[in-house]
C-alpha cells in the first residue's frame, strides 16, 4: 500500500473511531469522511462498505486490549486483572461504540478471550482472584457489566458500587 493511502486509512480508523464514539455505531459514514478530512469515496475504497470500517475499529480495539492485558500482566499481576475489568467498563461507560462493538460480530475474539485468560490466571497465581473461576464466567461478567455502561444512569458512583459486587464474587474468600 502506497505511503499517502496508509495515511488515509489510519485517518479513516481514527476519525471513524471518535464519530462511532461519540454518535454509536448507527452514525454516518459521510461525518468519518469528513472528519478524516477525506472524499467519501475514499473511505469506501478502504472499507467497502460500514460494517467493513466497524469490523476494522473492532479489530483495532481488540489489539490494543490485547497489548493493554499483556503491558499490565507484566507490571503487576496481582491488581491486574482487576485494573483491565475496571478500565474496559470505564471506557465503554466514556465510549458508548465499545459497548456496541463488542456485541459487532467479528472474525475471532480467541486473542482477546486468550488476554483475559492469561490475566485470570496471573490473578489466581498471585491469590487475589478465586481458584474456581473460568474464563467463561469470566468473559460473561466482563461482557454483562460492559453493556450496563450503556443505561441510563451510568454514572461514576454506579459503575465503582457495579464493580465493587463483580469484583467480590471474584475475590477469595477468608
Amino acid at each position: 500500500m502506497r505511503a499517502d493511502a496508509e495515511r488515509n486509512r489510519a485517518r479513516i480508523l481514527a476519525a471513524a473511531e471518535e464519530v462511532f464514539a461519540e454518535q454509536g455505531a448507527s452514525a454516518s459514514t459521510d461525518e468519518v469522511a469528513a472528519r478524516a478530512g477525506v472524499a467519501i469515496g475514499t473511505v469506501f475504497r478502504h472499507f467497502p462498505t460500514k460494517d467493513d470500517l466497524l469490523r476494522a475499529i473492532m479489530k483495532n480495539l481488540l489489539v490494543r486490549l490485547v497489548d493493554e492485558v499483556g503491558t499490565l500482566a507484566d507490571a503487576d499481576g496481582g491488581t491486574a486483572f482487576y485494573r483491565f475489568f475496571a478500565g474496559l467498563v470505564a471506557e465503554a461507560a466514556a465510549k458508548r461504540a465499545v459497548v456496541e462493538l463488542l456485541g459487532f460480530p467479528v472474525d475471532s475474539l480467541d486473542g482477546f478471550t486468550d488476554a483475559v485468560a492469561r490475566l485470570l490466571a496471573t490473578g489466581q497465581a498471585a491469590g487475589t482472584v478465586r481458584a474456581d473461576v473460568g474464563v467463561p464466567a469470566t468473559m460473561a461478567l466482563l461482557t454483562s457489566t460492559v453493556q450496563g455502561a450503556l443505561h441510563g444512569g451510568w454514572d461514576a458512583d454506579l459503575q465503582q458500587r457495579t464493580l465493587d459486587i463483580v469484583f467480590a464474587g471474584f475475590r477469595p474468600s477468608n
